[in-house]
């Protein structure tokens, strides 16, 4: 159920009302019946989102919406040919008028007598369709902005309001995970001094359904500062369907007031509420908001109104913009899935029942975590799936089948997940659902950008309207989907690159789409006969075994309706197989070495609009590829191999997008695809027989572009014919040259880069000078010794809207360009390997600015030879940087500045800062990591620490004044003993990881000579490996109540740990 029906019948009308603007059925002599197609699809339309809804529990209409959508396709398919024909027309033809469609079906009566005959057997076809519908009796709903209240409605009754209370279900609560962020919460709640507002302010916990937002707020509810820090505690279960009078009422007597007698006007609500509140210190938690309006429309006035100074709102949600309607406090407190060890931890506790103890469900541990996997460690699907295994049984047998039974995200979905999952469905816009349920197809095993992603929306039609705006739309959807806590952001990435989508939720996707779609994954039972018993609108193939054989091409050319085809593996293919019989594909992804053998037969290809080539073995694309004039994007970065594009590729007018391996030389004429919006690997070639800066100058519509080989230009004159300074679109800039530096950062040539090529270099960057709306530009290989001069100012250049700026292999820059502090709203500078750069000085963080207003991270990697940075203590800079990372530099201290400017600093990383002998006195930070320091002596006065990493660091003696600790990560595998510092720190956990032999005297417990330096830790878990199994070995320790002391080392271990360690004092 890729399609929704509701809006792709948006994206048949507008394509029919532009069909109608050029007069294509007058001309075709079948305006009537065009008339007619439009009439009978509007005439579906008032009944496609009661259809859609039904269309889930009733198979029926099932059928019947399965038959209105392969008639809808062919719409599709119609008009795609009927402009195909006409672009192929217009191409050919210097008159104007022969790239009208209808024009030339009129001069080619053939081809407009097979158009009208194909519309006039849909006509029929949706005739009878519509003919059957009666018998459903479907309500009239129109789209879903008119139907959103009836659709809740309907949700409701097959799924009443979750309905949530202040007390919490302790079973549920696991880990140490909850209780850490259950602190932080409160701390952050119950904060208080000169900084922090008296007035009422809202906190946010925001988490995709079932993650445990009300869990934790339950916990928050019911602790003890907050119970004892408010004199009235009020918990309100909101969900989507409230009545602003039955949530002013509840809230009242909640608050102990009289809501009888105020009746049901809103007014007197107000009022009785607000008498309710007078003078009163209230701690209010809102669980399950999905509209702002339940705060800022109905509490919101009575609370800031009556409640006595320092109340506090802390709302639970599924959707960041619901945060951002309340005005609520950021960063947002969001909910991660639970660890492995606490979903196993819960997994037994729904498990655990008299005739099954904890002692046999340890037995199946192993079956027991591959299920958690399956959950995505979702602790609402790990409760669903315990639930199951409780009621199947204890035997092996029954939890394997239980595994193995692919089944369960496909057939009828547990309740439970189904009302999780569905809920958000249905409360979703019908544009977004089918979005929603395209990426689920997308197989997990690779990761899909969002610009890959919003390209196949485009491709299949999902987004539609204005050809300008189509990727930012695509892009605002996108988002949407994270907002809504459906997709997740890949912390690996900035601004939501690469996202993922949870299995309990890909599952319920997946389930909707199974009428349309295939997803063949291990694990899946016999995918053949799948593929043999049922005709697949789209193929997602993430594995080529089945039970009854493997999956070849032959096997997939019988699913002529497809119009997705995605395969992240290796599909066997044998000469004369053929991509002929996909005549609907909109969309293929391919992964082949054998791609080859297909490329004779990809021009048949009319309908597709996106193509992508990974690790195809491919030397030469077919010259006849200019035939296919619907394509938009096209993806040949995997096709290493690929050196020359064919002359006919600059026929394809209608790309968007280009992406080219790197040695690829394009032909002349790319000037004339001026339709492109991301190009990507562009080599900057100065053949005179190849395509290069020059014809870029009439891209004015670029968003992306991305340059190569910029060391072969040879004169600043070519740089500046690409006009990159006219392309008022561009967001995102990528200049690259071929690296000079080696991999352990040294000159690859040994007399090194001669002037001449290091002033040329800088003359054609300067060249280069981005637009002033780029937000995101990446400098790679430069061998200048200055970087351009338009970063070295905003007067020359001002770069107002630039965020993220990333230096690579900076050959011979000996400086930082002193312009970048200026940048108004700079977010994130990295510079990776700049082996000449000794000394930092006054220009980067200018006195006469307010410098790096904005900027929130930091990375400075790999300056090797940087000794120096001057930054005095009064000069304001960095005022909002949050993270900093240091590595691979000589640097001596940190400069003053720093310490003393970066007050919202939070999490610090060094690693291998060679001469850097002290840390202190970072008052906000609450992350310290180092590694590989080996002149590090000191860490002192960072009273907001929550967690210490320390590695490899042996001089390390003193660490103190971290009254704030909650955990210490110790890992050297050379030390003979614990740091005497341990005597006296307070932190609630030590993670160790040491030699066997220093694990075995911890093992010793209150014997061992190591005792005192640990004891006094609330949680201890140490380890030492053997092998690539880092935690062979264990020694777990809890003090107090629940104490407990267990280790795997027996004697003979520690028998044969102190004969090694003898053997290596002896060679040593």
């Amino acid at each position: 159920m890729a399609m929704v029906l509701d809006a792709f019948a948006s994206y048949i009308g507008d394509y029919l009302k532009q069909v109608v603007q050029d007069e294509l059925g007058t001309m075709l002599g079948v305006s009537g019946e065009i008339d007619k197609l439009g009439d009978k699809l509007q005439d579906l339309k008032n009944f496609l989102a009661d259809a859609d809804r039904r269309n889930i529990s009733d198979e029926t209409v099932r059928v019947w919406v399965g038959q209105l959508k392969r008639a809808m396709y062919e719409a599709a398919d119609i008009l795609d040919l009927c402009q195909l024909k006409a672009l192929e027309r217009g191409s050919s033809s210097t008159d104007d008028g022969c790239c009208n469609p209808l024009l030339f079906c009129m001069r080619n009566p053939f081809h407009a007598r097979e158009i009208g005959t194909r519309i006039k057997a849909l006509n029929q076809r949706l005739d009878s369709i519509k003919q059957r519908s009666a018998a459903f009796n479907f309500i009239n709903l129109g789209s879903y902005e008119d139907c959103h209240s009836s659709n809740a409605h309907a949700s409701r009754q097959g799924n009443p309001s979750r309905e949530t209370v202040g007390d919490f279900d302790r079973s549920a609560v696991v880990g140490d995970k909850i209780e850490e962020d259950t602190k932080a919460l409160v701390a952050l709640i119950m904060q208080k001094g000169k900084e922090v507002n008296d007035d009422i302010m809202v906190f946010a916990i925001v988490g995709v359904g079932g993650v445990g937002k009300t869990t934790l707020a339950q916990k928050v509810f019911n602790d003890e500062a907050i119970q004892g820090g408010f004199s009235k505690k009020i918990w309100l279960s909101v969900n989507q369907n409230f009545s602003e009078v039955e949530l002013l009422k509840r809230t009242i007597i909640c608050a102990d007031g009289n809501a009888q007698l105020a009746g049901n006007a809103k007014d007197a609500l107000h009022r009785a509420l607000m008498q309710a509140l007078k003078d009163h210190k209230t701690f209010l938690i809102m669980d399950d908001v999905w509209d702002k309006g339940a705060w800022e429309g109905v509490l919101k006035i009575p609370f800031a109104n009556a409640a006595a100074s320092g109340s506090r709102v802390l709302i639970t949600t599924r959707e960041g913009r619901v945060a951002q309607g309340v005005t609520a406090i950021q960063p947002y407190h969001h909910v991660d899935t639970l660890a492995p060890d606490d979903a196993w931890s819960l997994l037994k506790k729904q498990v655990r029942s008299s005739e099954i103890d904890e002692d046999h469900i340890n037995t199946l541990m192993d079956i027991g975590l591959k299920i958690i996997q399956k959950c995505g460690c979702l602790p609402v699907a790990v409760k669903v799936m315990g639930g199951l295994l409780r009621e199947r049984g204890g035997l092996r047998r029954d939890w394997q089948q239980v595994l193995d039974d692919s089944k369960w995200s496909t057939t009828k979905m547990p309740n439970e997940l189904d009302h999780t999952v569905y809920i958000s469905y249905e409360y979703m816009p019908s544009y977004l659902k089918q979005c929603f349920l395209y990426y689920s197809l997308l197989p997990k095993s690779r990761n899909f950008t969002m610009d890959e992603v919003v390209a196949m929306w485009i491709s299949e039609g999902f987004i539609h309207g204005n050809s300008n705006d189509l990727e930012e739309l695509g892009k605002i959807y996108y988002k949407e989907l994270v907002s809504r806590n459906l997709i997740e952001p890949n912390k690996s990435y900035a601004d939501l690159w690469v996202c993922s989508m949870h299995d309990v939720v890909r599952s319920f996707a997946q389930y909707m789409t199974k009428d349309e779609a295939l997803i063949a994954k291990d694990g899946d039972n016999d995918i053949l006969a799948e593929l043999n018993s049922q005709n697949f609108l789209r193929l997602s193939i993430e594995t080529n075994q089945s039970q009854s054989g493997e999956i070849n091409w032959k096997c997939l050319q019988a699913q002529k309706s497809v119009r997705t085809l995605i395969s992240t593996i290796q599909i066997k293919m044998k000469p004369g197989d053929s991509l002929a019989t996909f005549s609907s594909l909109r969309t293929l992804h391919m992964k082949s070495a054998d791609m080859s053998i297909l490329l004779e037969s990809l021009h048949q290809l009319k309908h597709l609009r996106y193509l992508t080539l990974v690790n195809a073995d491919v030397s030469v694309l077919p010259g006849n590829i200019g035939k296919m004039k619907l394509l938009q994007f096209l993806d040949l970065g995997g096709c290493a191999k690929l050196v020359n594009l064919p002359d006919s590729i600059v026929k394809l007018d209608q790309l968007r997008l280009l992406s080219l391996p790197k040695a690829s030389m394009v032909p002349r004429g790319f000037s004339g695809l001026t339709n492109m919006r991301k190009l990507s690997m562009f080599r900057a070639h100065m053949d005179g027989d190849w395509c290069s800066l020059d014809e870029l100058g009439s891209l004015s519509q670029l968003r992306f572009l991305g340059l190569v080989q910029l060391e072969n230009v040879s004169a600043a004159s070519f740089a500046a014919n690409a006009r990159l300074g006219e392309k008022t679109h561009l967001i995102m800039l990528l200049l690259d040259c071929t690296s000079k530096l080696a991999d352990d950062g040294s000159l690859k040539e040994k007399e090194g880069v001669s002037e001449e090529e290091q002033q040329r270099i800088e003359k054609v960057l300067d060249k280069l000078c981005p637009p002033l709306g780029v937000e995101y530009l990446e400098i790679t290989g430069y061998f200048g010794q200055q970087l351009p001069s338009w970063m070295m100012s905003t007067s020359m250049v001002p770069l107002n809207n630039l965020k993220t700026i990333f230096f690579h292999n900076l050959a011979c820059c000996t400086q930082l360009p002193n312009g970048l502090c200026q940048f108004p709203i700079l977010q994130f500078i990295q510079v990776s390997r700049a082996p000449c750069i000794k000394h930092v000085g006054t220009g980067f963080v200018q006195a006469a600015v307010a410098s790096f207003p904005r900027l929130n991270e930091l990375k400075l990697n790999a300056m090797v030879e940087w000794e120096e940075w001057e930054w005095e203590e009064q000069v304001q800079a960095m005022r909002r940087l949050e993270k900093f990372v240091l590595s691979y530099c000589r640097l001596r201290h940190i400069p003053r500045g720093l310490v003393s400017n970066a007050s919202s600093l939070k999490i610090l990383f060094l690693k291998r800062v060679m001469n850097l002998s002290y840390i202190e006195s970072f008052l906000s930070v609450v992350e310290l990591k180092v590694n590989g320091c080996p002149d590090l002596e000191r860490i002192t006065n960072l009273p907001n620490m929550l967690k210490l990493t320390i590695r490899n660091c042996p001089k390390l003696k003193v660490l103190e004044h971290i009254a704030s600790l909650e955990w210490l990560i110790l890992e050297d595998y050379t030390m003979e003993k614990l740091p005497e510092y341990m005597r006296v720190i307070k932190a609630r956990h030590l993670l160790l990881f040491c030699r066997l032999w220093l694990l075995s005297v911890v093992a010793a417990g209150q014997s061992g000579t190591e005792w005192d330096k640990f004891n006094q830790v609330e949680h201890v878990k140490a380890y030492a490996g053997d092998g690539d199994n880092q935690r062979k070995w264990y020694v777990l320790y809890t003090r107090g109540d629940n104490y407990k002391f267990d280790s795997n080392i027996s004697s003979s271990t520690i028998f044969e740990g102190t004969e090694s360690q003898t053997y290596v004092q002896a060679l040593s």
